[in-house]
C-alpha cells in the first residue's frame, strides 16, 4: 500500500511563498514519477508540475513556470513544491500523486495524497 502525505499548506499573503512537502511510503520512492496537482472549489483538478524518477526532468503547467519549482529527495522519500509570488488564484487544495512515469494526466496517476489547503489572501 502506497501512502502519500502532504504538508506545508496554509494561509499566505499575495506575493508570499510556501513550500509543500509530500512524503511517500510503501513503495521504492525512486521507482515513482511524482506530480503535483491542485483543485479549486467548483473546478476540475489541474496539473501543476511533475518530476521524473531521478529528478532529472521536470515539467510545469504554463502558468506556473517561473513561480513554482518541483524537486525531490530520493533519500528522504519526499517530493517538494516551492511556490513563490503567490496569487489569490493559486488558492486551492494541492495534491501530490505518484505514477510509474511522468505524465500531466490525472487518470494516469495511481496513488494520491489527501491534499493540503493553500489559501492566498490579504
Amino acid at each position: 500500500q502506497v501512502q502519500l502525505v502532504e504538508s506545508g499548506g496554509g494561509l499566505v499573503q499575495p506575493g508570499g511563498s510556501l513550500k509543500l512537502s509530500c512524503v511517500v511510503s510503501g513503495r521504492i520512492f525512486s521507482s515513482l514519477a511524482m506530480g503535483w496537482f491542485r483543485q479549486a472549489p467548483g473546478k476540475e483538478r489541474e496539473f501543476v508540475a511533475d518530476i521524473s524518477r531521478s529528478g532529472g526532468l521536470t515539467n510545469y503547467a504554463d502558468s506556473k513556470k517561473g513561480r513554482f519549482t518541483i524537486s525531490r529527495d530520493n533519500a528522504k522519500n519526499t517530493v517538494y513544491l516551492q511556490m513563490n509570488s503567490l496569487k489569490p488564484e493559486d488558492t486551492a487544495v494541492y495534491y501530490c500523486a505518484a505514477s510509474p512515469a511522468v505524465t500531466t494526466r490525472v487518470v494516469e496517476y495511481d496513488f494520491w495524497g489527501q491534499g493540503t489547503q493553500v489559501t492566498v489572501s490579504s
